[in-house]
């Protein structure tokens, strides 16, 4: 009896160890993904703040923010803002009946862009202020990259009228954009 007893406990001690050593290697195992993952975003949020400064960037809004606090989540493929070099590009298009203006259900509107303004403050996040001229827009944009990712926000301005909107996405180099730009004006 003594014997069998001693078995069944030098059992139980081997298979507790097996089971901190798998534990321990868990652990250790979510912690290498999780530093992956930063080194990840990191990478991500350095490649934005490049596009921001090389002036070839979009902005691909999965949510849109309107005047009063209200939020509606959009296609990321059909609402952006874009800049490529002097001429920016600003899309909403809304998962509506009416096609609308550009033919998506929203507004397509193209323009110059003036008094770009990059600022870095303390914490390392990027701002970037500027002023969009054309046909159909007038409008102040502040776009604000957050630092350790790519997530970004953009407020648009309008000179004429109080209708403020926000635009939140991901900003990503214009050559790995993936929009779809409708009819503009």
């Amino acid at each position: 009896m003594k014997k069998v007893i001693l078995l069944v406990l030098v059992a139980l001690l081997g298979c507790a160890g097996f089971t901190q050593a798998q534990t321990t290697d868990k652990k250790a195992s979510r912690q290498e993904r999780k530093e992956a993952q930063k080194a990840l975003e990191m990478a991500l949020f350095e490649e934005a703040k490049q596009a921001i400064e090389n002036k070839a960037f979009t902005l691909e809004a999965d949510r849109v923010i309107f005047k009063r606090g209200r939020t509606a989540f959009v296609s990321s493929n059909t609402n952006f803002v874009m800049v490529d070099g002097d001429k920016s590009s600003v899309q909403v298009a809304f998962n509506i009946p009416a096609s609308g203006p550009n033919g998506l259900g929203g507004v397509t509107v193209d323009g110059n862009v003036s008094t770009y303004k990059i600022t870095t403050d303390k914490k390392g996040n990027v701002r970037l202020s500027m002023s969009v001229m054309g046909v159909g827009i007038s409008a102040q944009v502040s776009i604000t990259l957050m630092k350790g990712n790519n997530n970004a926000t953009v407020d648009i301005l309008p000179n004429f009228n109080s209708n403020r909107l926000t635009l939140s996405g991901s900003l990503v180099p214009l050559d790995k954009s993936g929009v779809f730009k409708g009819r503009s004006f």
